[in-house]
């Protein structure tokens, strides 16, 4: 039986935070192996890379996600209950829940509400001022997001409550300040949507049907048991919160279309290159720097063993730019999904795997209806001019943006 290389270091975590993104991949690179062991957080952590990691890391007879996440990414990120944490069927009956939500039709109509926003926003956007993309984003999707899941937000409570959620999507790589923030979000939004579900189940607050709200409010698990409120909150702000979180990817687009301008006449041209378009930007931004799990039972892979209990990461941004699977990965080339077929362990920006059995993310559909509304608007509605600002992407800040949340400018609307 080989032996998983190991990381020189006795304790990784100061590492991890420094080296952000490419730190799995730079100790694969270093190793020569898309498989070693550290400790983080001061336990032994298995990391893995590549499509083969992938198939394996999201075989669920060998992983399970309970007790996976680092306490301090469900206490700002995800929730503590929520199901990102669960296992078996008690994790196939909450994900049928979110794929109730999902519908195509309800995916559009999420869409047709941010691209009726957008376009409602562009007159305050007009006569010279200089707009934050990424701030003017959140707020927008925080009042179609609240909308479409039929949860009640007045005009003055945008800036609070998207503060909120940002504050939860900054914090789980941070120390100090932010992850402060984060935990302060985390409880005060907490608060927020356990007083709305409270109201629907009492029937102050009628949702609309098939609404996030109502789904979630009325929802009985698998033994008949409505969600408790707590849980049921948390799992509405795993609606909303990612939801929100798009305007990272939307940036994104913004800063591919700068950087690329060729791209922006071939993405007004076709609906399908804007697909194309929006599906490399998921591909090579850094979104999720990688996702856990614990080894459900021992078992050898490849001549290598897994302890049971082992925590293991999966490398989802070095997976996305692993050049077995992506020649040239750190070239922006659009045209490598053309006749692309989905691949749920080649392509993981916001995780792996079956949507309906497995952890990949529930509201991937929703990420990318919102981006092909956001590039047609950029490229189409508009026109503005990105005035001058640093605009490198920080690999080592998780997660990254551009400093300045992508300034623009002059914007004007088209014919």
């Amino acid at each position: 039986m080989a032996t998983i290389p190991a990381d020189r270091s006795l304790e990784s975590t100061l590492a991890f935070l420094r080296d952000g993104y490419r730190f799995i991949g730079a100790r694969c690179d270093r190793y020569g192996t898309d498989i070693f062991q550290t400790r983080l957080l001061l336990e032994r952590t298995i990391c893995l890379r590549g499509r083969p990691a992938a198939e394996l890391f999201y075989d669920r007879e060998r992983f399970i996600r309970a007790g996976a996440l680092p306490r301090r990414v469900q206490r700002t990120l995800t929730g503590v209950g929520g199901v990102q944490g669960l296992n078996g069927a008690a994790h196939a009956d909450r994900k049928a829940m979110f794929l109730s939500i999902m519908t195509p039709a309800a995916v559009r109509q999420l869409g047709q509400l941010f691209d009726d926003e957008w376009r409602a926003r562009i007159p305050a956007w007009e006569g010279g001022r200089t707009v934050v993309l990424h701030d003017e984003l959140g707020r927008m999707l925080t009042r179609v997001v609240c909308a479409w899941a039929g949860v009640p937000l007045a005009d003055s409570q945008v800036d609070r409550r998207d503060a909120e959620l940002h504050a939860m999507i900054d914090a789980p790589a941070a120390f100090g300040p932010r992850h402060w923030r984060g935990l302060l979000g985390r409880r005060l939004g907490e608060r927020w949507i356990r007083d709305v579900i409270d109201r629907e189940r009492f029937g102050t607050l009628p949702a609309p049907e098939g609404s996030a709200l109502r789904v979630i409010a009325e929802h009985r698990d698998e033994r008949g048991r409505l969600l408790p409120s707590r849980i049921a909150a948390v799992e509405l702000l795993n609606v909303l919160r990612p939801t929100v979180a798009v305007n990272r990817f939307i940036v994104f687009a913004a800063l591919a279309l700068h950087q690329h301008p060729a791209w922006r006449e071939r993405v007004r041209e076709s609906e399908e290159v804007t697909e194309q378009f929006v599906q490399e930007v998921r591909r090579y931004y850094p979104f999720f720097p990688a996702t856990a799990a614990r080894v459900r039972r021992s078992f050898d892979w490849r001549g290598y063993h897994f302890p049971r209990g082992r925590r293991v990461l999966l490398d989802l941004y070095g997976t996305n730019h692993d050049r077995t699977l992506w020649p040239e990965p750190e070239q922006f080339r659009p045209e490598r999904f053309a006749g692309w077929r989905d691949d749920p362990f080649g392509f993981v920006p916001q995780g792996g795997g079956d949507h309906l059995t497995g952890h990949r993310c529930a509201g991937e559909w929703i990420t990318i209806e919102l981006m092909k509304r956001a590039v047609t608007n950029l490229t189409s509605t508009m026109r503005y001019d990105v005035p001058p600002q640093d605009l490198t992407v920080n690999l080592r800040r998780m997660p990254t943006l551009p400093p300045g949340g992508f300034l623009i400018a002059n914007v004007r609307r088209t014919a």
